[in-house]
Parts: C-alpha cells; structure tokens; sequence
C-alpha cells in the first residue's frame, strides 16, 4: 500500500478538467461523454446541440454558464457554424475568466473551415473518427496548454488545408511584421515546430537543452501574438516561412 502525506503539505483532491460537448448530433455527444466520463481526470460538465447555444452556454454574462476548460466543437451545425462560435466564444474571454481553449471536429472534406477555426482562435482539430484514445490526449494537450499538432496525421492534416493559402499572399502586414522580429533561432524553431517536431525533437535536431527549446518556443509565441503552437504554425504558413512538404 502507497500511503500519501498528510498535514497542510497533503496535494488536495484532483480536480478533473471540465469539457463541453458541441456537436447537434446527441448520439456523438452521448457517445463522447461516454469516453470522457470514464476518465478520472476528465468529465463533461456542459452539452450543446448548435453553436449558438454553446456560445450562449459558454458566456460568462450568461446566468447559466459555468466553468469549462476545453470545448469538443463540431464544424457544421444548426443556428451557428462551429467556426463562427469559436470565435465568438473565444473573443468573449476576459482576464478575470479566460476563454475555454476549443478543439474543432472535422473531418478531411472541411479542410478549409478547419483553418478558419483555427484563425478564429482553436488550439488544435481531431477528426471524429479518431480512435477515443486520440480524443482524450487531445483534451488533456490543449488543457495544459499545448495545441493538437504533433502526431504525424495531425501534420499531414494540417499541411494538407494550408494549401488553400493563396501563393502570392503580399509580404506585409502584421503576420510578417511579427515573424520579422524573431531571431535567427526562434525562426529554426518556428520552422521544426511547424513540422511537427516536439520539444525534445527540436532540442535533438539543434542541439540544445529541451529547456532553452521552451524558452525559445514561449518567445516565438508572445511575439507572435500566439495563444499556441498551431496558432504559430499556421502563421509561419501564412507568411510563407513554411510550405506544405516543406
């Protein structure tokens, strides 16, 4: 038997990431909270059948919201799109209550509204056939802070929708204003994390400490303006820094 401490030093009781489902068919959400709820470090605390209800749900003003830290977002629903709710649920955070992080469901035919989510403010996309375990880790990724962009079918996904970007995007403009500001390093970073590449990766490929990788990754994203690494990458394809295949 493990016995844990005691006294005012004792770890207090965990506290499970609270998720809501966004989705209008209530056979997936049943099916998702089936999943979710099975976890002891997860539980689902808030369902919507539409957008609109999920942005109404999730808005700190509303008499009926409650505290959730990630949202399973469908794309195509009823009232409000997927897209158009994650930007409103993600605008709608404020210091005092920051805005749920968002990972958009998709699958390979919404290849173009998963990047206007992700530029509307999600930390990551899943496809919902995914196996359930895909599901969990991409909760529990976003949740501490990361974005859902680093298994190899997520980078084909991902390299596979930036190819709407149009080619001749011009060579100005914040995104490349921002990009202009990191140094020689944080841009060798930018380019492996838009690969793919994890931390311990990029520490291997550059020959550095996975501790200085995460300094120079938390640089590249304030200066950036970045709530992520799938927020960064995308930037690093919009201006150009990184090409589908590249």
């Amino acid at each position: 038997m493990t016995l844990l401490p005691t006294g005012p030093d004792a770890p207090g009781p965990l506290t499970p990431v609270r998720v809501a489902l966004v989705d209008d068919q209530q056979l997936v959400r049943a099916g998702f909270r089936m999943v979710i709820d099975s976890q002891p470090d997860l539980t689902v605390v808030l369902e919507a059948g539409d957008g609109r209800e999920a942005v109404r749900l999730l808005s700190p003003a509303s008499p009926a919201a409650q505290p959730v830290d990630v949202v399973l977002m469908d794309v195509r629903m009823p009232q409000l799109d997927g897209i158009s709710a994650t930007a409103e649920v993600v605008a709608a955070g404020t210091p005092e209550h920051p805005a749920p992080r968002v990972v958009v469901l998709t699958t390979f035919d919404l290849d173009e509204y998963v990047l206007a989510a992700i530029r509307a403010g999600a930390s990551g996309f899943l496809l919902k056939d995914a196996p359930p375990e895909d599901m969990l880790a991409a909760i529990r990724t976003v949740h501490h802070g990361d974005a859902v962009i680093a298994p190899s079918s997520t980078r084909r996904l991902l390299e596979h929708l930036v190819e709407v970007l149009p080619e001749d995007a011009p060579e100005a403009g914040p995104a490349h204003a921002a990009v202009a500001t990191l140094t020689d390093r944080e841009r060798e970073v930018l380019v492996l994390m838009a690969r793919g590449r994890s931390n311990t990766e990029i520490g291997a490929d550059l020959f550095v400490a996975e501790a200085t990788v995460k300094t120079h990754v938390g640089r590249v994203l304030a200066k950036l303006g970045a709530r992520d690494r799938v927020q960064a990458v995308v930037t690093a394809y919009e201006t150009g820094l990184v090409r589908p295949g590249g």
